[in-house]
């Protein structure tokens, strides 16, 4: 049975986030509120706890996972960024955006497409996880909450709960209800990003764009 966390959303207490942060060390899987859909997360340094992750959404191997990094600058330690993402990514961050980008070494094989090279990299609009983010020091996986085995939708973050409370170690209450708004992902292995997906935060992505031909 998982522990609950109560987390105030805009302020978590210091106390309980401490508390998650040793459980996440120690190899705990989490559900938890982004800024865009409840996930499923671990530390990005526990290997075993990335396998269960992969167990419970029955991914293989090849599949890379995203995860959260704290700023810009924290991305810069995962992936290769160039000038014009940089640029790009300046404008958009802290938000619900998935970058695709070149991984460095840091990034555990685990975690990124093994072909291209890649991970795909998140900077939660978010106090809750940008609190898991500081305290513990490292990315934390994200991935959606939905499992094949689950129905599309639930009506409350309770419904959610019982869903999962025995399949993972903590769960994060920071009162959010499901969303199913999926964030933008870009691809930004290239001099011009690629949109792989139109998610939440799009209409920022065309202002941008707009403002870059003027």
């Amino acid at each position: 049975m998982a522990t609950i966390y109560t987390l105030h959303p805009e302020s978590p207490q210091l106390f309980k986030v401490e508390k998650i942060r040793k459980q996440l060390q120690s190899g705990a899987v989490m559900l938890y509120a982004t800024d865009t859909v409840y996930a499923i997360g671990c530390d990005l340094l526990s290997k075993n706890a990335i396998k269960r992750v992969r167990q419970l959404k029955k991914l293989s191997n090849d599949k890379p996972l995203t995860f959260l990094c704290s700023s810009l600058s924290n991305i810069a330690e995962y992936a290769y960024v160039s000038d014009p993402a940089y640029r790009t990514m300046r404008y958009l961050v802290p938000g619900p955006y998935t970058f695709i980008l070149p991984a460095t070494k840091l990034v555990p094989k685990l975690v990124m497409n093994p072909k291209r090279k890649t991970t795909g990299i998140r900077v939660p609009d978010s106090a809750v996880c940008q609190a898991l983010l500081k305290s513990l020091g490292n990315p934390i996986i994200s991935t959606s909450a939905h499992t094949g085995d689950m129905d599309e939708a639930y009506f409350s973050r309770y419904e959610l709960f019982d869903a999962l409370e025995k399949q993972v170690d903590l769960i994060i209450d920071s009162e959010a209800e499901p969303s199913y708004l999926a964030s933008t992902i870009l691809d930004m292995t290239e001099d011009e990003p690629v949109i792989l997906r139109k998610g939440l935060g799009f209409d920022a992505v065309e202002q941008f764009a707009a403002a870059a031909i003027e």
